[in-house]
């Protein structure tokens, strides 16, 4: 009778720990994947703010290369491209408008092209632009895709000036023909 006992006495403190193990395993298994969640979710944080960091830059470069426009920021959290820029000659006549959207990822959206789209419509800009880090297979350093310029950044300045030009010829264009 001792003997059973102590089988059961062995057997319940064997059950015991072996619950106990699980339950460690379970913790540690709990927090390994918290520790996962909370790399990813700071990885994400940092390619947020290398995002905005970009879209700063971007914004900056417009308004240093085209002082006399009118360059805003979309403010965070709102709807829309990242910066509007609003094309104006030197007696400030205006002559339209750019949307800007800055995208600093690993890879290339078609969905971009549509929301930029929607978005050019919404802000009634003239043209839209994507400057990218990953471009689109089949443009090398700008392109058009359905409506939106698409660039990388190495060739955002050429383009920039290129339609900004265009715009102003334009609105010229214009202006002659209803004087006439």
């Amino acid at each position: 009778e001792r003997k059973k006992v102590e089988d059961e006495v062995a057997k319940r403190f064997s059950d015991e720990q072996r619950m106990k193990n699980a339950e460690k395993d379970k913790q540690i298994s709990d927090m390994r994947r918290q520790i996962e969640d909370l790399k990813r979710r700071a990885e994400q944080g940092s390619q947020q703010a290398q995002g905005e960091g970009k879209e700063l830059e971007l914004e900056k470069e417009i308004s240093q290369l085209f002082p006399v426009d009118n360059t805003q920021p979309v403010p965070k959290g709102m709807q829309g491209a990242d910066v509007i820029q609003e094309v104006l000659t030197n007696s400030g006549t205006r002559c339209g408008a750019i949307i800007w959207e800055s995208k600093r990822t690993k890879n290339w959206s078609d969905g971009w092209i549509s929301k930029l789209k929607d978005d050019q419509r919404t802000a009634k800009a003239d043209i839209a632009v994507i400057v990218t880090q990953v471009m689109p297979k089949d443009i090398r350093n700008f392109g058009f895709i359905d409506g939106i310029w698409v660039t990388n950044y190495a060739s955002f300045h050429g383009l920039a000036l290129a339609l900004r030009q265009k715009l102003t010829e334009l609105a010229f264009t214009k202006a002659m023909a209803v004087s006439k």
